[in-house]
């Protein structure tokens, strides 16, 4: 983080990661990682208050790009276990428009985050 000072990138990123590994071991490592800052901080330390934007769009992201693949959350293995759901299956279908989703909701609140700030 020494080199990277943006909130979205990282989260994005957690989030793309979160496809892939389930999204509580990600949100633990972040916490490790980001720990809180004082109320009265100022500047980039800002964004990591309790319930700071780091942390909104970390639940946003961890949580929302776990669904790009079947595999990125429970409830995604769950449902290929029980629906027998292939993985190149939903590779094709699905992973894609919740990777559009993804993308869009991340985007939506990156804007609103400038407009409102």
């Amino acid at each position: 983080d020494e080199n990277l000072h943006n909130i979205y990138a990282i989260n994005i990123i957690i989030g793309l990661l979160s496809a892939i590994v389930d999204n509580v071991p990600l949100v633990a490592g972040a916490m490790g990682m980001y720990p809180l800052a004082d109320a009265g901080a100022v500047g980039y330390l800002a964004d990591f208050v309790q319930d700071g934007q780091f942390w909104q769009f970390l639940a946003y992201c961890a949580g929302t790009g776990g669904s790009i693949l079947i595999i990125g959350s429970a409830a995604g293995v769950a449902a290929m276990g029980l629906e027998k759901i292939d993985f190149i299956w939903y590779m094709k279908k699905i992973s894609i428009l919740a990777l559009i989703g993804y993308l869009a909701g991340a985007a939506v609140y990156y804007f609103q985050m400038q407009i409102l700030a």
